[in-house]
């Protein structure tokens, strides 16, 4: 297995750590400390996307899907859609060569303690729908449904890079009754697309509605990640997070 430099802190750990996991190390801890001195909501809106995962995941599978592809995953621990939903078939896709070993090793572990379903890795960029579904396509049968996880990954990618496009061409290979799930940084105030300090875009609403295309939203629509579907109501005193994380899950329409 290829090896993470254990002197860098490397972003696919430091999610780990943020959502209570053990794949991590003290460089990843001590940058998550710096982070959340800076900025101290960062650790709650990872776990508050973790958890609108989850309840997605939940909520696709309900529907009647048995499988998913889960791009820009990291590591797939602490409550991983494998975990999620045990009897479907999870490709997870990462494009960094070093993570998707190192998710292997996990799932291969997982595997000699417990059964981790039908769960397994592949490195490809989601940049390239093509060489994605020829990779996912050995593991899923792309003539049913599938339930295609976009969490937290498209703000990382600027305009340049053309993600409406690539996005576009998953949506056009997807079989009807398939599902899209996103969750995608915005700024409500502002009413242009900025930068963030990735390289990325913390897209308007509007703008982030556009990744859909023409599959058809779930209610309640595109909304802040904490308010898809929460598993139970706001109590008084519950601390508000910021609106910086929308979230939605929209379905392909039969032909």
């Amino acid at each position: 297995m290829r090896q993470f430099d254990h002197q860098r802190p490397n972003p696919a750990r430091m999610y780990d750590y943020m959502l209570g996991g053990k794949a991590n190390y003290a460089v990843d801890r001590l940058a998550i400390e710096q982070l959340a001195e800076l900025i101290p909501e960062a650790v709650p809106l990872a776990r508050a996307n973790r958890a609108f995962l989850q309840r997605a995941v939940r909520y696709v599978a309900a529907a009647g899907v048995r499988q998913f592809l889960d791009l820009g995953s990291g590591l797939p621990t602490q409550g991983s859609a494998h975990e999620v939903a045990p009897e479907a078939q999870v490709v997870y896709v990462d494009h960094d060569p070093v993570v998707a070993a190192h998710a292997r090793a996990l799932l291969d572990g997982a595997r000699r303690s417990s059964d981790p379903g039908g769960a397994v890795v592949v490195e490809a960029d989601l940049l390239d729908p093509d060489d994605v579904l020829a990779q996912a396509g050995r593991f899923l049968d792309l003539a049913e449904p599938v339930g295609v996880l976009m969490v937290s990954i498209l703000h990382f990618l600027p305009d340049s890079a053309l993600p409406h496009r690539a996005v576009a061409a998953l949506r056009e290979r997807l079989a009807p009754g398939s599902f899209l799930v996103i969750t995608h940084a915005t700024t409500r105030e502002r009413g242009h697309q900025g930068s963030s300090a990735s390289g990325g875009s913390d897209r308007t609403p509007a703008e982030i509605r556009t990744f859909f295309g023409d599959f058809v939203l779930e209610p309640p629509g595109l909304v802040q990640a904490v308010d898809w579907r929460p598993d139970r109501p706001k109590l008084v005193g519950d601390w508000s997070l910021p609106s910086s994380l929308m979230a939605g899950v929209a379905k392909k329409s039969p032909l």
